[in-house]
């Protein structure tokens, strides 16, 4: 018995290094991000067998090579679709103009006039507006989320959703089907019977093993008869209502009404041509409105297949524009260099730059992966807050009272580089100023970390998250 085995333990050895070298020469080919590219070496070396699954489900570019042609379709007709919109941009501070001209150039979002922005940072609140802008629907809704549960909160919307489709209202429904996976597709048939338009973002065979796969579409967007609109970091479960076990949810949302609900309206149909196949556009989905509120919004999506990242690009160049102060909010903190950097940079010249994460997180790898990053943040300057009053799911930045982020992006490598996102820049002083206020607030259930207390954790902790760290580009 043992002679038969010797022939499989002599081949074996040989066979996993020439089949990790293999990988290793394709990733390098790639010519990817440096840390991230060390990141699937370190898996394949030390962990070859394990390294070579996560890299068939995780590290290909096979829906890449998918997303190309069809990708310059849709940037075509947004072109097409936003055209005209150039002449409705308002004078604005002229500080930021290149912050504006930036995300045109990288993402064809144009800065669009807005009657009102309402900040809602209250998920109760949320829910409460959103069924009620949906039961007011005329002509159609249009609604997009990464998590959509068949829990209580779930059934409700749905529910809602049914009854507006059985007065004529037209309704179109993107899920992410890994974000739903657990959802039974008996859910989704009921929404059918009743004349709901359903797609599912890029269905997977096998969600159970790839609930972290990528290029997954994250985005959280409603648009009601193309003049109303909600976008941010709440999902529909009943959890980012009742809260966690250690506490509520804590998630922002903004309800735009206007012309800039249209940068949304965008964002949406490509992502229903991706699902369907189904090119949708017309006057009734881009309406003829006069917005003549102070706000200017831009609505910029991000995605793994263009060569600029639009998001993460942007949120660099505004720190570097950054004069007074800069207050970040993400449940996740594990970015790139060129983005610590700027973060650094900004601190470093004397803005007040302050960043609040949760102190407990609804994943464990992520929570020590992004304490690895504090004691370079705190070396240099930037003020750190851990948020103990739940979970901190917002995603928000703010900056001199004047322009502010809310949207689905994560601080953390997947957002930048692998997830569909959205978010909204807008350029106002009264939401920045709301923002602010939320994150002042916010801060009264915080604790400030102090670099004494960061650098006495115990070795055991620090190894742990220097370990986990080594993954955060794959997370």
């Amino acid at each position: 018995m043992l002679n038969d085995l010797l022939p499989f333990w002599s081949v074996s050895p040989a066979v996993y290094f020439i089949a990790v070298m293999v990988l290793i020469v394709n990733v390098i080919l790639k010519n990817r991000d440096s840390i991230k590219t060390l990141a699937w070496i370190m898996v394949f070396i030390f962990l070859p067998l394990v390294g070579c699954i996560l890299y068939f489900f995780f590290g290909r570019d096979t829906r890449k090579k998918k997303f190309i042609g069809n990708r310059l379709l849709s940037q075509i007709k947004q072109r097409e679709l936003l055209q005209g919109d150039n002449n409705n941009i308002r004078e604005t501070d002229e500080h930021y103009l290149p912050l504006q001209n930036y995300f045109y150039n990288a993402s064809l979002a144009a800065a669009l006039p807005a009657d009102d922005v309402e900040v809602i940072s209250d998920m109760g609140k949320f829910v409460t507006l959103l069924l009620e802008k949906i039961s007011k629907a005329k002509e159609y809704i249009h609604i997009q989320f990464y998590i959509f549960e068949d829990d209580e909160l779930g059934r409700t919307v749905r529910d809602k959703l049914i009854e507006k489709a059985k007065q004529g209202v037209k309704i179109r429904f993107i899920y992410d089907s890994v974000g739903c996976w657990r959802v039974k597709t008996t859910f989704y048939e009921e929404m059918r019977r009743a004349g709901i338009y359903v797609e599912s973002f890029l269905k997977v065979r096998f969600p159970l093993f790839t609930n972290k796969v990528n290029y997954r579409n994250h985005r959280k967007m409603v648009i009601i008869d193309g003049v109303t609109g909600f976008v941010g970091g709440c999902n529909i479960a009943s959890r980012y209502v009742k809260g966690v076990e250690w506490g509520v949810w804590r998630d922002t949302m903004l309800m735009i009404h206007g012309k800039a609900v249209q940068g949304l309206q965008s964002s949406f149909l490509i992502d229903w041509y991706f699902s369907s196949r189904s090119l949708i556009s017309g006057k009734r989905y881009f309406p003829m409105v006069d917005s003549r509120g102070p706000a200017l919004v831009q609505v910029v999506q991000s995605n793994p297949v263009g060569v600029v990242r639009a998001i993460s690009g942007g949120l660099v160049k505004l720190m570097s524009m950054s004069r007074e102060y800069l207050f970040l909010q993400t449940p996740y903190f594990m970015p790139d260099e060129s983005f610590l950097l700027a973060l650094k940079s900004a601190a470093m010249s004397g803005v007040d730059v302050r960043l609040m994460v949760p102190e407990k997180s609804d994943s464990l790898i992520s929570q020590y992966a992004s304490k690895s990053y504090f004691g370079d943040l705190l070396k240099h300057g930037v003020k750190i807050y851990l948020y103990s009053g739940g979970f901190l799911h917002s995603k928000v930045l703010v900056c001199d009272d004047y322009v502010s982020s809310v949207g689905s992006v994560n601080l953390d490598f997947r957002s930048f580089y692998h997830n569909f996102e959205v978010s909204a820049f807008v350029y106002d002083e009264q939401v920045a100023r709301a923002l602010k206020n939320d994150f002042l607030n916010d801060m009264m259930s915080c604790r400030k970390l102090t670099a004494g207390e960061y650098y006495r954790r115990p070795l055991k902790e620090k190894c742990i998250e220097s370990l986990a760290r080594l993954f955060s580009p794959l997370l």
